[in-house]
């Protein structure tokens, strides 16, 4: 017997019911991205390596640590499973001249990979939906991004979500503030763990990131990007605040809030909550003004936001505000195998009508092959006590019962399985489209 194969560790198989819910929140955010006029795009799960380095900086966590990098077989080239997707979107964006004509607002769905340790809400493989806005300058598309996330909040039901807002301002801000955290950090560098060391030439605006406890009250003390903001950039911020504040948007002032990535610039933000443990960021972006001309396109600037979108159903589900998983309107009853060709047709025009149609079809079991055929009589289908079981565990609203007398003389029975329950009621197989939206319909 053949050694059973499972999946890899921390990539997850999304089963039904399950999918059904993951399915409800894409529908959710397109009607959200349809309403801020933002198109989809798709890029390549598989990209060159040297995208990510140069695009999220070699001393990110991410490239250090956690991407799946491989050297492809055939070609050698070295490539890797997308840990993110905004640096594809640029990638994208650069090599087909999507800013020939001006900026462009973009938003993708997709799982992204990353070599981390399995926990709640962050898996290997995990999903994110992220929302990009390619060539606008001006603090209002930062503020317009801000609130589309938020909308979504309200839209889902989801309380107790909490904006935190940061400016890292531009290179020769950072640049004097980064010489201040290292001098800052010189002087303390006892306090230091070992990867703060490490970082401390290299990035020491990650130091501020550090989730170890003996370091939290010196990072509290450490010099803040904030004082050394110009009047542009602060300006940046404020206008991006008025914004939220005219739209009722409650946020608060983090100076520690620097995202895992070396790309931005001026406004960062996130979503965070305290019901998910230590994974409590559900959604984060800022600005990335020098991102494109980085990767070797024209310069533009940018802003954009990603979701995790496990973390944002564990929230729906702790909180009950996952939708009713949804039956089919009609579950067809068929008695007997004789005239199933003739039942098939009345399904499939049903379907054409935009009716969802689950028909019983008895299970096989054992070994390939060895499944018995099915004799033309009732037994092989199941009772009709049994059918009606599984017409009522599927959820659906109608049952069309395929019986041998309605068959022959060209007729159906509609009996009613949810509101007015045990109703029924007789039409002809001639004229299925005349009736059909009334199954679809529930009336």
């Amino acid at each position: 017997m053949s050694q059973k194969l499972t999946a890899v560790k921390g990539m997850n198989d999304l089963l039904p019911p399950e999918s059904h819910s993951w399915v409800w929140l894409e529908g959710v955010v397109r009607g959200i991205m349809n309403r801020y006029a933002y198109s989809n795009i798709r890029t390549p799960i598989v990209e060159p390596t040297a995208l990510f380095i140069r695009g999220l900086g070699e001393v990110t966590d991410i490239v250090e640590k956690e991407m799946y990098s491989f050297e492809d077989r055939l070609n050698h080239e070295q490539l890797t499973l997308r840990p993110e997707a905004t640096a594809g979107v640029v990638r994208a964006a650069i090599e087909h001249n999507l800013l020939y004509d001006g900026g462009k607002r973009l938003y993708y769905m997709g799982p992204m990979f990353r070599h981390e340790r399995p926990q709640r809400g962050r898996y290997r493989q995990f999903h994110q939906i992220g929302a990009e806005a390619l060539g606008f300058s001006l603090p209002e598309v930062d503020a317009e991004l801000i609130l589309m996330a938020h909308s979504l909040w309200n839209e889902l039901g989801l309380k107790n979500i909490k904006l935190e807002l940061n400016s890292l301002g531009e290179p020769a801000e950072r640049s004097l503030h980064r010489e201040a955290l290292i001098k800052y950090f010189e002087s303390n560098i006892e306090v230091l763990d070992e990867d703060a060391k490490r970082r401390l030439h290299s990035n020491p605006l990650r130091i501020l990131d550090t989730k170890n406890p003996a370091m939290q009250g010196l990072v509290e003390k450490a010099p803040k990007l904030m004082d050394f903001l110009g009047e542009t950039s602060s300006a940046h911020l404020t206008q991006v605040c008025k914004i939220l504040d005219l739209n009722g948007v409650t946020y608060s002032i983090n100076p520690r809030l620097v995202r895992g990535m070396d790309y931005y610039n001026l406004t960062v933000f996130e979503f965070v909550t305290d019901q998910l443990g230590s994974q409590g960021t559900i959604c984060g972006g800022g600005r990335y003004d020098y991102l494109i001309s980085q990767m070797g396109g024209k310069p533009a600037p940018a802003v954009g936001w990603a979701i995790g979108v496990e973390r944002v159903l564990e929230l729906l589900k702790d909180a009950s505000l996952l939708p009713p998983i949804e039956g089919p309107d009609v579950f067809a009853v068929v008695p007997s195998s004789r005239d199933i060709e003739k039942v098939m047709q009345v399904i499939q025009k049903l379907r054409v009508k935009g009716v969802s149609v689950q028909m019983h079809s008895p299970s096989a079991s054992g070994n390939p092959g060895s499944a018995k055929p099915l004799d033309a009589d009732a037994d092989s289908r199941g009772s009709m006590k049994s059918q009606f079981k599984r017409a009522d565990a599927s959820g659906a609203k109608f049952a069309l019962i395929f019986g041998e007398d309605e068959l022959s003389n060209g007729l159906v029975t509609i009996k009613t399985l949810r509101d007015g329950v045990g109703l029924q009621r007789v039409e002809k197989l001639s004229n299925v489209e005349d009736w059909a939206s009334s199954l679809k319909s529930g009336h």
